[in-house]
């Protein structure tokens, strides 16, 4: 998706080696019309895969996960990382950790919407270890609902997450692949 990828190359900033802070426009401040662009793509990836519900983790996934939702027609559920007192139904759980924030959560997402009716389609902001895809796969797994694939905006392709969920056999769109970081500069696995 060039739109995606020339966002990354000129406001992603790189810190130290590793880290790729995209907050303009994905993860801080959201760019509606770009999130809308990503949301059809994986629209016309996964629209004959029967999507009756997109699932993704709070709270950077959400804009994606909103307007691929919206492209769907179908409900957006996201996990919660602290379980509120207004949530007193049973829930389906596990824990995430998380690359960037170097720490992990215990996320948690209710029973009542999420069950083996559903194929799931899984959206994230990133794609590093593969982490928070493999746990919201696990709470698919535990509602017995069917995972048709995990769409990501932007993977970092030099780390092991892709070869992970595809290793459980799910079927990954990345739209942003990142083959490198180093020298503080974004190498994109179309540029090698």
């Amino acid at each position: 998706m060039k739109e995606l990828q020339q966002k990354v190359k000129e406001e992603g900033v790189v810190i130290a080696g590793s880290v790729l802070k995209v907050d303009a426009f994905l993860n801080h401040q959201i760019d509606a019309a770009l999130m809308k662009q990503v949301a059809a793509h994986f629209y016309d990836y996964y629209k004959n895969k029967g999507v009756t519900k997109i699932l993704t983790i709070e709270a950077s996934g959400i804009a994606p996960s909103i307007m691929a939702a919206l492209a769907f027609d179908v409900p957006c559920l996201f996990a919660k990382k602290a379980i509120p007192s207004t949530l007193t139904e049973a829930v389906y759980e596990t824990d995430i950790h998380s690359y960037t924030k170097n720490r992990t959560s215990h996320v948690v997402v209710s029973q009542k919407f999420l069950s083996t009716d559903d194929k799931v389609l899984i959206i994230d902001d990133f794609l590093a270890n593969g982490e928070a895809a493999l746990g919201l796969y696990d709470l698919v797994k535990q509602a017995g609902a069917e995972c048709v694939g995990v769409g990501i905006v932007i993977e970092k392709s030099f780390q092991q997450g892709a070869d992970r969920l595809k290793n459980e056999g799910l079927d990954v769109l990345s739209l942003c692949r990142i083959a490198s970081l180093e020298g503080d500069k974004v190498t994109l696995v179309e540029e090698e």
